[in-house]
């Protein structure tokens, strides 16, 4: 599931509005904090996916079936519909006016020019390889800007949530897998949790890896002032508010997801056994 969890990192706590805040509309926040590219960059990741998977699942087999079921699932118009309902619903009615109004800024509209053109840019996976190895030399190193960063992935615990996400949306994949009839009738949810909890820790690692290629690539413009005002406002009440919600509106983005891809994985399989 590498490309799942890959698509439901957030690099910032920027990358899908609140909803209706301190009476401004959805379309104001969506315009603000840019959700069509965002959700438009997590659809070519899940399509990217998606062949990934049909390789290691069904090589040769998948065909243009399998190609129309994963290009619905990723449906730009369902996705944001869903992580919206869970962002409102986690913010219960929080006004986040202050957060609005950064990101309407000239420097807030920078960083979140840089944080989708990095997203961007790690859809290359020379990039995102070559991303890791300046990462990797640069936490050898230490510095200011390793430890700033460090300072937002531990405030914002970004690793922590995305780690859940990533064994939710891993559970939900089984799930559809099995409610699909591919897994037999013989393998019980206490096998399936246990087989997705043993993934746990090399799927922290990876987390680990690629938020500090992604944020190291997306920051690098930034002086350590600007990067130091972005960390202090991740502190906020709004800030975490903010990050918590938008995790849980993802995270029922990416579960649905998973959920759908393992029911059409085991659509294909099945076909193949007739």
């Amino acid at each position: 599931m590498r490309q799942i969890i890959y698509a439901f990192i957030l690099g910032l706590l920027a990358a899908l509005p609140a909803r209706g805040q301190g009476g401004a509309g959805v379309e104001r926040l969506a315009e603000a904090l840019m959700l069509p590219e965002i959700i438009e960059v997590m659809r070519l990741e899940g399509l990217d996916y998606g062949e990934v998977l049909a390789g290691e699942m069904f090589p040769g087999r998948a065909g243009g079936r399998w190609q129309a079921l994963v290009d619905d699932i990723y449906d730009t118009e369902r996705m944001t519909r869903v992580a919206l309902a869970g962002i409102e619903e986690s913010l219960g009615g929080r006004d986040l006016t202050p957060i609005l109004e950064y990101f309407e800024s000239e420097q807030g509209r920078r960083i979140l020019r840089l944080e989708l053109s990095a997203r961007k840019a790690f859809l290359d996976e020379e990039i995102e390889a070559l991303a890791r190895e300046r990462a990797a030399q640069a936490w050898a190193e230490g510095g200011a800007r390793v430890a700033l960063l460090d300072a937002f992935i531990e405030d914002n615990a970004l690793i922590d949530y995305n780690v859940a996400g990533a064994l939710n949306a891993n559970f939900a994949f089984y799930r559809g897998l099995a409610e699909g009839g591919a897994l037999g009738d013989d393998l019980d949810e206490g096998e399936v949790l246990a087989d997705v909890w043993s993934q746990e820790e090399a799927i922290r690692e990876d987390t680990r890896e690629w938020l500090r290629a992604y944020l190291l690539m997306a920051y690098g413009p930034l002086s350590d002032a600007e990067l130091q005002t972005y960390v202090d406002l991740s502190r906020t009440p709004e800030g975490r508010a903010l990050n918590a919600a938008l995790f849980a509106g993802f995270d029922r983005m990416y579960v649905g997801i998973s959920y759908a891809l393992g029911l059409a994985a085991a659509d294909i399989l099945s076909a193949d056994e007739l």
